[in-house]
This record gives structure tokens, sequence and C-alpha cells, in this order.
């Protein structure tokens, strides 16, 4: 039932610790890994392959992080935690999170509010949001969205596919009841569009499925994409309210957000830019540079704490959107109920935090940290 599914068969466990090997030199930053200190809290980030979640895993080989328990790089000495990466498709990691298998985890803004019913949530960290990675592919013989009536479109239901796809259908002034989703797994519609098959006219799917679908079918074409909905997609990390509780916990969760910067500067520097969307390629589909240039176009990062408190604060963002993806909750019974959501709000169920976001931009110093 969830979006961002492992887009490729790497596990055939529930779930895989990644890590650096011990003492190893990492390739950029020539940084080791060193015997976590006794005292040192342990704490798991359950992830899945996606651009933004793959830089967790891009971080243990760089040593900026170990991954394994027992070890810690550079940045977990910085916060005084052991950050255990666990590596598992994204269902997976959604049941780790609802099973406090997992203190946090990397999710989308919709698929974390049906776990925050169970286990109250804290947004910490915006990663990336979808800005054409998600589209609607259609054969050549449908030129508008009115040509797409009564034609089944193939992705995964109840899944922000769904929820793009009917998003851009209001906004066109359409009725989504005149436009069948039907469910069917993204790969297979991928692959049955790719083959020419005859009954699959529309597909909504995603990054890498959308760019090797245009490849392989030049008479395709995107009809529309989630450009039209700026901002409405967002994949996160979200660690549960309780974690933050323990102690190290606020560590943890500062560590992870110093995480992803140290290796969102690695992408924005001109010296180390493309050996990094390699690496990250090499954990999202095994994409090479080329495909990953225009991956993260489509998926733009939050790359920066001003980024993420720009979309954290913004009117759009609390007032239309979340409320507007609570509702799709709801109405495509996802789940029964709406879980209370606020921002900067300890007492919900879901806390949207910039909390965190703010101290890392202000150069929080880890040793004032409990």
């Amino acid at each position: 039932m969830f979006h961002r599914l492992a887009l490729t068969c790497m596990l055939c466990v529930a779930a895989v610790s990644l890590g650096c090997n011990k003492n190893k030199t990492a390739g950029t930053g020539g940084i080791t890994s060193s015997a976590a200190p006794d005292d040192t809290p342990v704490f798991t980030l359950a992830w899945s392959e996606y651009p933004s979640w793959s830089v967790f895993g891009v971080a243990a080989e760089e040593g900026l992080i170990d991954g394994a328990e027992g070890e810690i790089g550079e940045l977990e000495a910085k916060w005084k935690v052991d950050i255990v990466l666990n590596l598992a498709d994204y269902d997976t990691c959604i049941g780790q999170y609802g099973s406090s298998e997992a203190d946090a985890v990397c999710i989308t803004n919709m698929d974390i509010m049906a776990p925050s019913l169970s286990r109250p949530a804290v947004a910490i960290l915006p990663t990336s949001t979808s800005d054409g990675a998600d589209a609607c592919i259609v054969v050549e013989s449908i030129a508008t969205i009115d040509d797409l009536k009564g034609v089944p479109t193939y992705g995964l239901e109840k899944s922000v596919s769904q929820y793009c796809f009917e998003r851009v259908l209001e906004l066109n002034g359409k009725n989504p009841e005149d436009f069948p989703f039907q469910h069917m797994d993204p790969a297979a519609a991928a692959t049955a569009m790719q083959a020419g098959q005859e009954d699959i006219q529309s597909i909504m799917v995603w990054n890498p499925f959308v760019m090797q679908t245009l490849r392989d079918r030049q008479d395709c074409k995107v009809l529309f994409d989630s450009t039209a909905i700026p901002e409405e997609i967002i994949d996160m990390v979200v660690v549960g309210k309780d974690v933050l509780d323990k102690p190290g916990g606020k560590r943890f969760a500062y560590a992870i957000l110093d995480t992803f910067y140290a290796v969102n500067q690695l992408i924005d520097s001109p010296d180390t830019r493309d050996e990094t969307l390699v690496a990250l390629g090499a954990k999202f589909s095994k994409l090479g540079l080329e495909d990953m240039k225009t991956v993260v176009t489509q998926t733009k990062f939050y790359n920066t704490p001003e980024k993420g408190l720009a979309l954290m604060q913004s009117d759009k963002f609390r007032q239309t959107t979340m409320p507007a993806v609570a509702e799709f909750l709801v109405t495509h019974e996802m789940a029964e109920e709406k879980p209370t959501f606020g921002f900067d709000d300890d007492s919900v169920q879901l806390n949207f935090t910039t909390q965190f976001l703010q101290d890392i931009h202000d150069g929080i110093d880890p040793a004032a940290v409990e």
C-alpha cells in the first residue's frame, strides 16, 4: 500500500544492518571509524532506496557515520551516539517504525500518518520533494487530460501516486471518479507499457520507472507530473516521540540532520559532486551519473536547513497540504481516522517540528545537548 517501495530486490531478509568495515578509511574524506565508548547510546534508522534517503548509505561509505553497532564515525563521535542503519524495503521500514524496532524511519508525509495513530511521531527533517519524479505516462493517442476520461490508469493504489493523480485532476477541474485508477505494482505497470501491452495506455509511476519507460517507448509521453503540485509529496525522516525522551535521543536527531547536510555539501561541491552522485546512484536502482543528474532535478533535495525551515514554516504546507493529505488518508481508507497533527506542538500524534532544523542552522554546540 505504500509509495516508496524498494526499487530493486536487494534484500532477502526483513532488514540488514549496513555499515562501514571496521577502521575503514573513507574514499573522499579519509575518515576512519572507531570503537564506540561503552556508554554510547545506540539508535536505529530504517531506510529504503530513494534518492534523498540513500544519502545515509553514502554517509556510511564516507565514514561520516559507521552504520553498524559498536563502531562510530566522525559525526557519531561528535554527537556521542551510535547509529545503526537498517536498509530494508519501504514497507518493512514502516513496519519497523510501527513496532518500535526502529527509532527513526525514512518515510513520506502521507505514509507516516497512519503509524502515528499508534506511535506518536516527530518529523524532524524534510529530505526532498517530488518535482517531476512522479508522472502519468500515456500512449500517443491520449493528447489531453480529457482524452484520459474512462481510460484506466495503472499504478500503486492508496499511495502518493494515486494522490498526485487525483490532485492534478482536481486542479484541472475534473472529477477523479471519471478517471479510473487501477491498482498495479508500479514495476509491472512500467514493464507492461515498455513492452507495448495494448491494454496499458496510461500509468502513474515514479523514477526510475518514469525514465526507463520514456527511454523504451519513444511514442509515449508524460501527460502530467508532480510539478503540478509543488511541495505536496515530501520525503522525510521521522523519529518516535518516545525516542526523543530517551538519554541521547535529541543528540541522535541532531546527528541525523548533521549527516544529511554533510553529504549534501559533497553533492553541492564541484570537486565531489559527480563521485557523490555516482555513489548515490549505486544505492538507488544502480543508476549512473547522467541518470542521477536528472533524478536530483526531479527529486529536489532540501539540502540546507534554510530550505527545510522554509517548507516546514510555510502557510501552504501547514494550512493546505497537510490537511489535504490527512483527508486523502481517510477518504481512501488508508486509516480509519486522521491522527492529530500540528507544527511545533508536542501534544499531537504527529508533530512537524522545526526545533532541530533551527538549532542546526544556528550552529548548536553538541556539548550543550543532553
